[in-house]
């Protein structure tokens, strides 16, 4: 773990870290920036208490992790978020991925390692998990071509998935299994 910073995994350019309540300003000011690139894929918190609340669960909550993708040459700014949902411990050893890129940090390739570094700490102690699957969909292009550099197959369509944006949305699932990176 770099002490400067409190990653839990560091690749050349971004490390990853826990959720605190302390981060709430700046994510909050990261959401803002970015409305235009997040609709209508998805709506992070933008208000204090919603951002305490959000940050809460990924912090409490043990079917849940959170990570921040930080910029390691810009003193630790953060660049996007992903987090594991729905942890299924036992024979599943499973979690759906959720992610979003910052507007200063798209397009950049901060995310591809950010999400990277999440899949492995996600497949090692303490979580070891066996699959990571995400939901995108058909419509989110990066969000695809993100899962796509980082290894996830796709695996199928779920009709009227996820409620989003005052809708049933169709998703593309995409996984990947910790198998797949041994090979």
């Amino acid at each position: 773990m770099s002490e400067r910073h409190g990653f839990l995994a560091e690749g050349p350019r971004v490390g990853i870290r826990p959720f605190t309540y302390e981060d709430g300003a700046e994510f909050i000011a990261r959401v803002r920036e970015s409305r235009e690139l997040h609709h209508p894929w998805l709506a992070p918190p933008a208000s204090p208490g919603a951002y305490a609340a959000y940050a809460g669960r990924l912090i409490e909550d043990p079917t849940k992790a959170g990570f921040l993708v930080c910029e390691k040459d810009d003193g630790g700014a953060v660049a996007g978020f992903i987090n594991i949902n729905n942890i299924v411990q036992g024979g599943f050893l499973c979690g759906a991925l959720g992610y979003g890129a910052f507007a200063h940090a798209a397009g950049r390739g901060l995310m591809g390692e950010g999400l990277d570094l999440v899949v492995r700490y996600a497949f090692g102690p303490p979580l070891r998990l066996h699959r990571l699957e995400i939901n995108v969909q058909p419509g989110n292009t990066a969000s695809i071509a993100l899962a796509r550099r980082c290894g996830f197959r796709l695996e199928g369509f779920s009709p009227d998935f996820l409620y989003i944006d005052g809708a049933w949305r169709d998703h593309e699932r995409w996984a990947v299994t910790s198998d797949m990176l041994k090979g």
